[in-house]
């Protein structure tokens, strides 16, 4: 363990272009098609921008074959020193055309060159991109969400996160599996490839500035080192962490988590009470999927609703958050809203 922490040691404090491949910024995603018709156009525009060129000055060349140069012969002469033949049957002879040469034909002739040999150099371009994308999102961003595990679990609360309206540019995925990463990187996401419970990863997962962190790890003790480590990092985050089993919950709360799921004994329940009642667990998963039917949402109180029962309102109620903790319909403290207060109801998808 320590072993892991002292690799990841400096992590931060590397240059943006070290952090390429370990941390990447999603971008629009072009066919192959696209790509190379751009290419083609761009060197397309080069050639002709070259041929214009040398035709303005067309009076300072000179054509073994005799005559004044036509704007064909321009095109040519742009095509053979764009790509470097050279044939040397036009020419330049007067200094205004050899300054036109060294100033814009040179110049289009290494861009034309780029161009051609793009497949190299895009690789080049991709990591300077990606390492300027690196630097301003790392000064930008702020109040994201960080999830810690990219399986099942992981990528599951991320579709709960989306459908509820939050935006992949916000969501920050960190897992030490690539494949998975790439996945995440193909849906939008921002990814760190690395450790979770190394100070440094989380830290170049933004997690110091981060409003939310979900942990859907496949360990329990892992789950209780990230959680001790992203709260270490970030005393305010709401940390959710999801564990197999109910008897490690005190040690994950402990470690700072706001909130527990038990994977495994929310599963058995359902499962218990499909057998007797399939209509309540189709509900359930009704009110966890926001895309259709019901969903379970959270608001803040309108001033109309001041001093009023929850019970009364046209929304159907399951409890009010006070002073960040959740009351329930039916219990004393609730039968007057107060200012401030946030209501967890049901509200219809879409709304």
């Amino acid at each position: 363990m320590f072993g892991d922490r002292a690799r990841g040691l400096g992590l931060v404090s590397r240059p943006h272009f070290a952090l390429v491949g370990v941390l990447r910024i999603p971008e629009a995603q072009a066919s192959p098609w696209t790509s190379l018709a751009r290419r083609v156009l761009f060197a397309t525009a080069l050639l002709f921008v070259a041929a214009i060129v040398v035709y303005l000055g067309r009076a300072g060349y000179r054509d073994n074959a005799g005559g004044q140069l036509s704007f064909a012969d321009a095109l040519y002469y742009a095509t053979v020193s764009l790509s470097t033949t050279g044939y040397g049957d036009i020419h330049p002879v007067t200094p205004q055309a050899r300054l036109a040469n060294i100033l814009v034909i040179t110049p289009l002739r290494i861009l034309f060159l780029i161009v051609l040999v793009g497949t190299t150099l895009s690789v080049l371009t991709e990591r300077s991109r990606q390492a300027f994308k690196i630097q301003r999102w790392r000064h930008t961003v702020r109040n994201h969400t960080v999830v810690v595990g990219y399986g099942t679990k992981g990528k599951t609360a991320i579709d709960a996160m989306l459908g509820d309206g939050a935006q992949p540019g916000n969501i920050v995925v960190v897992d030490t599996d690539a494949i998975a990463l790439e996945g995440a990187a193909n849906a939008g996401l921002v990814t760190v490839h690395g450790s979770a419970t190394q100070s440094d990863v989380l830290r170049l997962a933004s997690m110091q500035n981060a409003a939310g962190v979900v942990v859907a790890t496949n360990r329990d003790d892992t789950a209780v080192l990230v959680t001790l480590t992203a709260r270490e990092l970030n005393k305010s985050a709401k940390i959710v962490v999801a564990i197999r089993e109910a008897e490690n919950t005190h040690l994950v709360r402990q470690s700072g988590a706001d909130s527990v799921v038990v994977s495994s004994e929310t599963a058995g329940r359902l499962l218990g009470i499909a057998t007797t009642t399939p209509t309540v667990v189709e509900m359930m998963e009704d009110l966890l999927t926001p895309e259709q039917g019901f969903a379970v949402a959270e608001r803040d109180v309108e001033p109309s609703e001041i001093g009023g029962s929850p019970r009364h309102l046209s929304d159907i109620v399951l409890g009010v958050v006070r002073g960040g903790v959740l009351v329930r319909i039916g219990e004393p403290a609730v039968d007057a809203i107060e200012a401030g207060d946030k209501l967890l109801y049901i509200r219809r998808s879409g709304k």
